[in-house]
């Protein structure tokens, strides 16, 4: 496919060297950062808190400002206001400030916002989606946090728009709630819809996001699948097991006396694991010792996400 077919057609979001700083700020929000989300594509946004996560998303959806750069969201320009207003027809926000009328009940809300859109979700569709059915009829201000988060969900969802933003949408969720979350997401990037999605739940990105950005600083710092970002940054295949605890660690084979964590135990990343498993498995041998606990697996999102920015994560 061409660059012009790709331009016009798959990328919904077009982020180019943008730029923000606030008065009286010494670092920049932002600084340099180019983005792009395509057609039915899941993007993770990822970062610590501080990294430009809430300053993009505001960018992007028109509430700020950049100082420079450039944005296309849908092909339309959201720094200008009346592009703005044919743009938010077409884009979904689930953001961390949702309100909504605390008297009207889930129903009543949905309707008002159904009412605002050229052509729809049905309500009882979208109450469906979210797992709102049992509390249609409740009023706003008894539901509890995740019914409210899943409200700000279908508020968003209800005009079938073709990308939706989702600043940490599933903050107080319990893990039923969260996975039926998830199951929604998946169901509209199925659909075609485009989904750029913060969150700090390194479990979520991983099943959901397509590709991830990582944001620190206001810069990204990595790119790409959790598993090219895993290779870019070498991080290799993860082996760990359980050696007799009395062992020091002269006595262990060079591959593994490196891992060592604490007595007993170690973790080691390696770029050939085959090779690294056959030293130390021969070593095991010669000495009649059992490997316990042998764990041997691919890095993870999170161990890729440590080494860019050095964040602890939830």
């Amino acid at each position: 496919m061409s660059e012009s077919t790709v331009s016009d057609v798959d990328v919904v979001l077009d982020v180019r060297d943008l730029a923000k700083q606030y008065p009286g700020a010494a670092a920049h929000a932002l600084d340099g950062v180019s983005l792009q989300l395509r057609r039915g594509e899941v993007l993770g946004l990822l970062g610590p808190n501080g990294a430009g996560k809430t300053t993009l998303i505001e960018t992007i959806t028109g509430f700020r400002r950049a100082d420079s750069g450039r944005i296309r969201v849908l092909g339309l320009d959201p720094s200008d206001r009346a592009q703005l207003q044919r743009l938010r027809r077409r884009v979904g926000l689930v953001s961390q400030q949702v309100g909504h009328l605390r008297y009207l009940s889930v129903r009543e809300t949905l309707e008002l916002h159904h009412a605002l859109h050229a052509r729809p979700r049905s309500v009882d569709e979208v109450l469906d989606l979210v797992d709102l059915v049992d509390a249609a009829d409740q009023r706003v201000r008894r539901l509890s946090g995740g019914q409210q988060r899943r409200l700000d969900v279908a508020v968003a969802l209800v005009g079938r728009p073709e990308l939706v933003l989702l600043d940490e949408p599933t903050t107080g969720f319990d893990p039923g709630a969260r996975r039926r979350a998830w199951d929604v997401i998946e169901r509209l990037a199925s659909e075609g819809t485009s989904v750029l999605l913060t969150t700090h739940y390194m479990e979520e990105a991983t099943r959901l996001a397509d590709r991830v950005v990582v944001l620190g600083a206001g810069r990204i710092r990595g790119e790409g699948t959790p598993d090219t970002l895993a290779r870019e940054l070498h991080l290799g295949t993860v082996i760990r097991a359980r050696v007799p605890d009395e062992l020091t660690a002269d006595e262990l084979p060079p591959t593994v006396r490196v891992g060592l964590v604490e007595p007993g135990r170690f973790e080691l990343h390696a770029d050939e694991p085959t090779e690294a498993l056959a030293q130390l498995c021969s070593w095991a041998v010669d000495r009649g010792m059992s490997l316990e606990e042998l764990d041997v697996r691919a890095p993870t999102l999170e161990e890729s996400y440590l080494a860019l920015t050095g964040e602890v994560v939830s």
